[in-house]
């Protein structure tokens, strides 16, 4: 029940939002469930910002937590087809029609909610052109260059054959995503 482009307030992630539209009356395919605990850090504009995240992702939602070192929440992002709503550690709220659009407008760089949802499992977003696309001896992305992002991806260990990320790098146009992923279920996985 957590939407596919949210974000938590000042954590994660920035900068994606290009790309070609879906037809008229065609839906975008939505990434499976999954929950996900881990830290972030972004450069952009010669600032800095990193913090823990929790995020929980359904295909239909996305909830997102931007946290402290001490586990209290910074942020909350809550995105849905119906808009994304960002509530800061002051209880101010801001909303826009995207999780880009609000991350850009109350936070001052855009997190790539949409297309991080497959991203971060590994995965190319469907329906969109992929570039400079490399895979190592297992079939695991290692990077993959989509909708003007470059993405590294960093597995645990090589024979770990299930495809999840330890660690994703984004960079695009002066932005640095670096995002750490410590603890991860997938709704398909035990």
């Amino acid at each position: 029940m957590f939407l596919l482009r949210h974000f938590a307030a000042s954590v994660a992630a920035a900068a994606l939002a290009a790309c070609a539209m879906q037809p008229a009356g065609e839906r975008a395919p939505r990434a499976a469930a999954f929950d996900l605990v881990g830290r972030v850090a972004v450069n952009y504009d010669g600032r800095a910002f990193s913090s823990g995240v929790r995020w929980q992702h359904q295909p239909e939602q996305d909830e997102v937590w931007l946290l402290t070192p001490t586990g209290q929440a910074l942020a909350h992002i809550l995105a849905s087809a119906e808009g994304a709503t960002l509530t800061g550690a002051d209880r101010n709220q801001y909303h826009a029609g995207d999780a880009e659009s609000l991350t850009r407008r109350a936070l001052g760089w855009e997190l790539p909610l949409t297309r991080l949802t497959w991203w971060v499992r590994g995965e190319i977003v469907p329906g969109r052109q992929a570039e400079d696309m490399s895979r190592d001896p297992h079939g695991r992305l290692v990077r993959l260059r989509q909708d003007g992002w470059l993405i590294t991806f960093v597995h645990p260990a090589a024979n770990d054959r299930d495809g999840l990320p330890q660690r994703l790098e984004l960079t695009r146009d002066g932005y640095q995503i670096r995002l750490v992923i410590d603890n991860w279920r997938r709704e398909d996985t035990p």
